[in-house]
C-alpha cells in the first residue's frame, strides 16, 4: 500500500509538471490506468483534479523548474515571520530587511513567470502577472501556516490569508512593553504611542507592502509588452520601408517600360502610317497598271484585226 501511494504522489507530481494543454487527457488517462489496477478510490481522486489555471500553472511551474528561487522567496517568508517585531514611535523596526528580501524574491520570480509563459507559447498579461504575483506572496506567507496550499500542485490562484493570521506569527505583535519606571510623562507618551498602533498594526504594512509589490509587477508587465510592442513596431517599419524601397523601384521600372512601350508604339504608329502610304501608293499603281495593260490589250485587238484585213 505504501509503494502504491509513493507511486500515485510520483505520478501526481508528473502530472502537474506537464504544459497546460496535456493536464486533461494525462490525467484522464491516470486515471483509467488506476482503476484498471484495481485502485478505484485513487483512481476516483485523480477524476477530481481540476485543470490549473494559467496563473496557478505558472506557479506550479516555477516550484518545478526554479526550485531554488522558489525556496527563496518560502525562506522570505519564515524570515519575515522571525523577524523582533520592536515597535519605536509607532513604526515596526527591523522588519525591512524581511520585506526587501520578499521583493527582490518575488521580482525574480515574476521575470522568470513572463519568460516561462512566453517559452510555452502563452501571452504573460498584466492581470496574469499580477495573479502570480499575488499566490507567490500566499505561498510565502502560507510557508509559515499548518495545512497551507502544496507547491506545485494549485489548480487555482491563492489569496493571502487574513491579517489577523500573519499578525499572530509575528513575535510581539499585538504586545506592549513599559519600561521599568514610569513617569506621567512616559505614561502618556506610551498611552499615545499604544494608540497609534492600533491604529497602524502590522497588517498595514503588510497591506502597503502588497500594494507596492503588484505595482511593480504591473509596471514590469507594462514595461515588457511595451518593449515587445517597440520591438514589433520597429520590425513593421522596418519592412514598410523595405516593401517601399521594393515599390520605388517597380515603379521606376514600370515608368521605364512605358515610356519604352510609349516609343514603341509611335514608331509603330508611324510605320505603320508609312506603310499605309506606301500600300496605297502601290495601290495607285498597281490602278495605273491594270489601266495600262487593259490599253494594252485593247490596241493589241486593234491591230490584230488591223492585221486580219490586210491579209
Amino acid at each position: 500500500m505504501a509503494r502504491n501511494s509513493n507511486k500515485l504522489e510520483d505520478d501526481l507530481d508528473e502530472l502537474f509538471r506537464l504544459p497546460l494543454a496535456e493536464f486533461t487527457a494525462a490525467r484522464n488517462t491516470l486515471a483509467k490506468r488506476l482503476k484498471q489496477e484495481g485502485r478505484s478510490n485513487e483512481a476516483d481522486l485523480v477524476k477530481t483534479l481540476a485543470k490549473p489555471s494559467i496563473s496557478a500553472w505558472a506557479v506550479n511551474q516555477l516550484y518545478w523548474n526554479h526550485r531554488n528561487a522558489f525556496d527563496r522567496l518560502l525562506a522570505t517568508g519564515e524570515r519575515f515571520r522571525q523577524a523582533p517585531a520592536a515597535r519605536l514611535g509607532g513604526k515596526v523596526a527591523n522588519m525591512r530587511g524581511a520585506l526587501d528580501a520578499r521583493r527582490e524574491a518575488l521580482s525574480h520570480l515574476s521575470d522568470l513567470a513572463t519568460e516561462l509563459l512566453r517559452d510555452a507559447g502563452h501571452n504573460p498579461t498584466q492581470d496574469t502577472i499580477r495573479r502570480i504575483t499575488t499566490t507567490l506572496e500566499a505561498m510565502s506567507a502560507y510557508a509559515s501556516l499548518p495545512d497551507g496550499p502544496r507547491p506545485g500542485r494549485l489548480t487555482h490562484d491563492v489569496d493571502p490569508p487574513g491579517f489577523e493570521s500573519l499578525a499572530s506569527l509575528i513575535p510581539g505583535a499585538g504586545m506592549t512593553e513599559l519600561p521599568a519606571r514610569i513617569t506621567p510623562a512616559q505614561k502618556s507618551a506610551h498611552v499615545a504611542t499604544s494608540t497609534q498602533r492600533k491604529t497602524a498594526p502590522v497588517s498595514n504594512v503588510l497591506q502597503l507592502e502588497e500594494r507596492r509589490q503588484a505595482k511593480i509587477a504591473a509596471a514590469k508587465v507594462s514595461l515588457q509588452e511595451a518593449k515587445s510592442l517597440l520591438t514589433e513596431a520597429r520590425a513593421r517599419a522596418k519592412s514598410l520601408e523595405a516593401a517601399q524601397k521594393k515599390a520605388d523601384a517597380e515603379a521606376k521600372t514600370a515608368e521605364k517600360q512605358k515610356l519604352e512601350a510609349e516609343e514603341r508604339y509611335e514608331k509603330a504608329r508611324a510605320a505603320a502610317q508609312d506603310a499605309k502610304q506606301r500600300a496605297r501608293s502601290v495601290a495607285l499603281e498597281a490602278q495605273k497598271a491594270a489601266q495600262a495593260v487593259n490599253n494594252a490589250e485593247r490596241d493589241v485587238e486593234r491591230a490584230s484585226k488591223e492585221l486580219d484585213e490586210l491579209l
